[in-house]
């Protein structure tokens, strides 16, 4: 303890590095804008906000560390596989939420790893944040969402009763329907799962 005490009293400001000051401030603000203003106003939902955050900044620090230090190739491989396996295996997150968590990841790697300028960096995290923004507005394809319906008209689901059955789905839910998908069937319960591909109003 008296060690430790003895090594913050010699501690100053003047030993933190100012790149690590830049990069860490400027990987807080892109994920910030990534999980805030895009995310959150996109999907209204709060939760994996830190979620983001902690991968992230997570990923950071521990890419900028190990980029002060020569990583052999096996060494560098197996990080690698260690970030490609992170995932979360809850029934609530999405491939959307998904693709999001591995922006918060990509960016937090950028950033600790980039031997660029200032200026690079921000037109890198600006690049992703822009296409991010784009893509989430629809304007290369139609917004689609996935919805699964308990569907008690089984004797529909016939080939030859298609038109018949999307226009009484269209009916019911008032949706744009674009594709839909047969799930399990249940004769006993006169039922059957459908899953419906919709467009986003």
């Amino acid at each position: 303890m008296s060690h430790f005490l003895q090594l913050m009293g010699n501690w100053s400001w003047e030993e933190i590095n100012p790149v690590f000051v830049v990069k860490l401030t400027l990987n807080l603000i892109a994920v910030g804008i990534l999980s805030w203003l895009i995310y959150l106003k996109h999907h209204k939902r709060s939760d994996l906000i830190l979620t983001f955050f902690a991968f992230n900044t997570i990923v950071f620090l521990i890419s900028y560390l190990l980029n002060r230090v020569d990583l052999s190739t096996g060494a560098a491989f197996g990080l690698f596989a260690i970030f490609s396996m992170l995932r979360y295996r809850t029934e609530g997150i999405s491939a959307r939420d998904m693709t999001y968590l591995f922006l918060s990841i990509a960016i937090g790697l950028i950033m600790a790893v980039s031997t660029g300028t200032f200026f690079e960096h921000v037109v890198l995290a600006g690049f992703i944040l822009l296409l991010t923004s784009v893509l989430e507005r629809g304007f290369f394809a139609t917004q689609t969402s996935v919805i699964s319906i308990v569907y008690e008209k089984p004797e529909l689901i016939h080939p030859s009763k298609r038109k018949e059955l999307l226009d009484d789905l269209h009916a019911r839910t008032g949706l744009t329907i674009r594709h839909i998908e047969i799930g399990d069937i249940d004769y006993l319960k006169d039922a059957v799962v459908i899953k419906v591909y919709h467009e986003l109003r």
